[in-house]
């Protein structure tokens, strides 16, 4: 299960004699039970947004005075939580000032974030059946950084002129088979394997059936994912089976 543990601090505390953080984070690092944290900036740096009858209240500062504040944050994977307690007792910030331990709210049947990114991938196989290069591009962040055959494209202007190139290269429907689509995710990235066969029927009248290895990074941009690095190569084409 998932914990997130807030590391607070304390602003009258003498850390002088603190421990370094350094040597924590790399023995739960090591053991796969934290997967991931970060140092925050001071609370002089914070800014609290309130909305009250429509308008926003923006104040600088944060949302309480109080001389403790939460410094930085880790996410742990633990089997109990009394494990997640435990690692949170050894880090050196513990000795000077606090550490909340909070599970994640628990989420039933498949992955987080697992079913989005499959109809993800399910629309990019529609949007390409269709032949739209509006809606495939959709499927991708604004700043994609994507990979084919040595050519480089960032952002989704030049990878329009890739897609467009791919339909127009074909007539009538462009058929994309996922063969294979695994994918893990940590919180708000993504990273998909998947092996891919493209079939159709070109311009000149010969068959399209290319099977390609397709490494895919999705980012959780707010309501939904999006691709924001794609790498594709080709395993085998039609005119090596020629």
């Amino acid at each position: 299960m998932k914990y997130m543990l807030l590391v607070c601090g304390d602003d009258t505390a003498d850390s002088s004699g603190m421990a370094p953080v350094e040597p924590w984070v790399e023995d739960l690092g090591d053991r796969n039970v934290r997967l991931h944290g970060h140092r925050l900036a001071l609370p002089a740096d914070a800014v609290t947004v309130r909305v009250r009858g429509g308008e926003v209240l923006r104040t600088d500062g944060p949302f309480a005075e109080t001389k403790e504040y939460v410094a930085g944050f880790d996410i742990l994977e633990c089997d109990t939580l009394e494990e997640a307690v435990e690692a949170a007792a050894k880090h050196p910030v513990a000795t000077i000032g606090a550490m909340e331990v909070r599970p994640f709210w628990p989420m039933d049947g498949e992955e987080e974030g697992e079913p989005e990114i499959r109809a993800l991938d399910a629309e990019l196989t529609e949007a390409l059946r269709e032949r739209d290069a509006d809606r495939v591009l959709a499927c991708y962040a604004p700043d994609v950084t994507a990979f084919k055959g040595g050519t480089e494209r960032h952002g989704t202007a030049a990878l329009r002129k890739a897609v467009e190139d791919v339909l127009s290269d074909v007539t009538g429907p462009l058929t994309r088979e996922v063969l294979e689509f695994r994918v893990h995710i940590d919180e708000s990235i993504a990273f998909g394997n998947a092996l891919v066969r493209l079939r159709g029927t070109r311009t000149d009248g010969g068959p399209l059936n290319d099977v390609l290895r397709v490494t895919t990074g999705y980012r959780n941009a707010g309501p939904r994912w999006q691709i924001v690095h794609e790498h594709v190569s080709t395993e085998t084409s039609t005119e090596e089976r020629s």
